[in-house]
């Protein structure tokens, strides 16, 4: 009777796990999978099991399941009290409503800094009773170095605004903004750096760059059918800050009649203002919109609080690597070169990130609660708006999505039927055309483990 009771209850305890193993290994057999890579691990962390597994180990481009890596890393290296910090100074002497000398903008690698922060600066220029500079507008861009592309990204990603330019002094993510509306041209903001070339004579609309002679030129091909918007990446992001700066300046009745530079800050100059944003508000764009940006500031952002200055890549992966190896695992195993997944020479494992996401969740509770919030939600909002609705994974799974060309990620959280915290990691590569059918399948893999 004993022995009975004993079976019956082993029974019992194995009985979901194996469903649950039933269902994902049924679901694995789908056509799809006859080509493409799958790597998958799911652990219940509320009772500490792992339910799943399949090519854990294997090693495929995140994509920006990366932006999990460099999150993470942020929040226990950065902290979320961390403080992106653009300052503005200003040196020479003021003479009634005239300063003689120069101001310096000292980036500080803010990548969510836009033209409307640009107005405590018209403030606190104003308060000084300044309507004319002598001087020249500087920008100093020592905080990182001067690549301007993680490694690895392709040319082709051009002008693209999921691959903008990378610098200390950022605005607008580092594009512009070309709006079609009724027939109209224009571009936001309005500004001089970048040149509209129209020929509305093609009977084909197309917007691209002047790539014969690389410039911000944006060259206009025939006309749209509907009002549409473009964002356009631009080329040297710290000369189109400065010039946005100065022609704000001008139509706030300050001349500045010197001309723009780029500099490092000359350490004589007096502190007029600063705008700052925590890294608790980034790591939500990062995550929530899959910011490329965020993702590459915030790693060297890294760099430079424990390397110094220049800030590089390098630097900052670092020390995202001994966060792996303070997971047990071996970070010389994997290949990481930026931040946010843009490159195809990331190669990590969902061994790895289900690890992070576990580490995450027992050993830095406070942490792992921005983590979680700063994911999109299924059927809410950032790149998981449109998916899962109307499915028991909605408003359920709390995920970082990740797509390159041929590459499909979805990885972070979910609760369970049970009420238990899963994490998980869905990772596909080499696939030909449209990802939806990867997303489809990634979808019901959330439904079933929403459903345990």
């Amino acid at each position: 009777m004993l022995k009975n009771f004993f079976l019956s209850f082993l029974f019992l305890a194995l009985a979901q796990p194996q469903s649950i193993s039933s269902k994902l290994n049924s679901l694995l057999k789908d056509k799809f999978f006859d080509t493409c890579l799958v790597s998958i691990q799911v652990e219940d962390l509320t009772a500490n099991k792992t339910l799943f597994k399949k090519n854990e180990k294997m090693l495929l481009r995140p994509a920006s399941n990366m932006k999990i890596l460099t999150s993470a890393a942020g929040l226990i290296f950065l902290g979320k009290n961390y403080e992106f910090t653009t300052n503005l100074f200003y040196d020479g002497h003021i003479s009634n409503d005239t300063l003689y000398g120069d101001l310096t903008v000292e980036g500080g690698c803010d990548p969510d800094f836009t033209t409307s922060d640009l107005y405590p600066f018209i403030d606190a220029i104003h308060n000084l009773n300044i309507k004319v500079i002598t001087g020249n507008l500087n920008g100093d861009i020592s905080f990182k170095d001067s690549l301007y592309w993680g490694k690895g990204w392709m040319w082709d990603d051009d002008p693209s605004s999921d691959a903008p330019r990378l610098s200390a002094l950022n605005l607008n993510d580092n594009c512009v903004e070309l709006l079609f509306e009724n027939g109209i041209t224009r571009l936001s903001p309005s500004t001089s750096f970048v040149k509209i070339l129209q020929n509305e004579n093609d009977s084909l609309f197309v917007v691209d760059r002047d790539w014969l002679n690389n410039t911000n030129n944006i060259v206009v091909r025939g006309k749209p059918r509907e009002n549409v918007n473009f964002k356009i990446n631009i080329i040297n992001p710290e000369k189109y800050f400065l010039t946005v700066f100065k022609e704000t300046l001008d139509s706030n009745h300050i001349q500045v009649l010197g001309e723009i530079n780029t500099t490092k800050y000359h350490p004589s100059g007096n502190f007029l203002s600063a705008v700052k944003r925590k890294y608790s508000d980034v790591i939500i764009n990062l995550n929530k919109n899959s910011d490329n940006l965020s993702a590459e500031m915030t790693l060297y952002a890294i760099a430079e609080k424990y390397f110094g200055r220049p800030a590089t890549a390098e630097n900052g992966l670092k020390k995202i690597n001994e966060l792996i190896d303070s997971l047990g695992l071996d970070s010389r195993n994997y290949r990481l070169v930026d931040g946010s997944g843009v490159s195809h020479y990331n190669v990590v494992s969902s061994e790895l990130i289900v690890k992070l996401l576990k580490y995450i969740y027992e050993k830095f509770p406070a942490e792992f609660e921005l983590l979680y919030e700063s994911f999109p939600i299924a059927g809410i909002d950032g790149t998981l708006e449109n998916r899962m609705k109307m499915t028991k994974a909605y408003n359920n799974v709390y995920a970082k999505t990740g797509t390159l060309t041929g590459v499909s990620c979805l990885s972070g959280y979910l609760t369970s039927k049970k009420k238990h915290t899963i994490a998980f990691s869905i990772m596909m590569q080499n696939f030909v055309g449209s990802s939806k059918r990867a997303k489809d399948l990634q979808d019901k893999i959330c439904e079933i483990l929403s459903s345990y």
